[in-house]
């Protein structure tokens, strides 16, 4: 690793260490964790998410982060966090740095989300599990951080409105809590 990449890793573990982290405490809300993976590509740094299938049971065909429901076999949030990274594209918790937690987030589908954020190695030979991820896409923070690539639009869900943001990266839109959460991200780092 660079020491411009080494330098940015300790400047999110920073800023994500010295503020105090809001969290949910709502037993009727599935409890559920994230990992916003980074990696260091040809100098560049990205954000790894998903496309889900649609065979999953919640949010297919969207682009979300490695992630899902708590387990009970889980120690805790970040457990689930790196487990489901595992079984989702295949790194293992021992080849992710984690450097902090964002902020709880609730989702208008009845989930409590913890964020972690985390340093994955690159290159790496994703293996996908083909009944939960259709696609791994790498994007910029270059990318996500020109304000010309986000829009914000509206969408209804079970009767209400909503104002959303949404990145389009070729084919694909980063929208709903994957857009929120990552917002909260950049927001923090930058």
């Amino acid at each position: 690793m660079t020491p411009d990449a080494r330098q940015f890793q300790q400047q999110i573990q920073r800023v994500l260490a010295r503020r105090q982290r809001r969290t949910i405490d709502d037993p009727s809300l599935i409890c559920a964790a994230v990992l916003i993976p980074l990696l260091c590509k040809e100098g560049e740094w990205h954000v790894l998410v998903t496309q889900r299938t649609q065979t999953v049971e919640h949010h297919k065909g969207q682009i979300s982060f490695p992630g899902g429901a708590c387990d009970f076999a889980d120690e805790n949030l970040m457990a689930t966090a790196l487990r489901e990274t595992f079984e989702e594209v295949g790194v293992p918790p021992e080849a992710v740095e984690v450097l902090g937690a964002l902020d709880d987030y609730s989702t208008i589908t009845n989930f409590i989300v913890t964020p972690f954020v985390g340093v994955i190695p690159h290159p790496f030979a994703y293996r996908l599990n083909g009944h939960e991820v259709a696609a791994a896409i790498e994007v910029p923070i270059s990318f996500l951080r020109d304000p010309s690539h986000l829009r914000t639009g509206q969408r209804e869900h079970e009767g209400q409105i909503y104002d959303l943001l949404f990145w389009d990266y070729g084919p694909y839109t980063i929208w709903g809590a994957t857009a929120q959460i990552l917002r909260s991200f950049l927001d923090l780092v930058f």
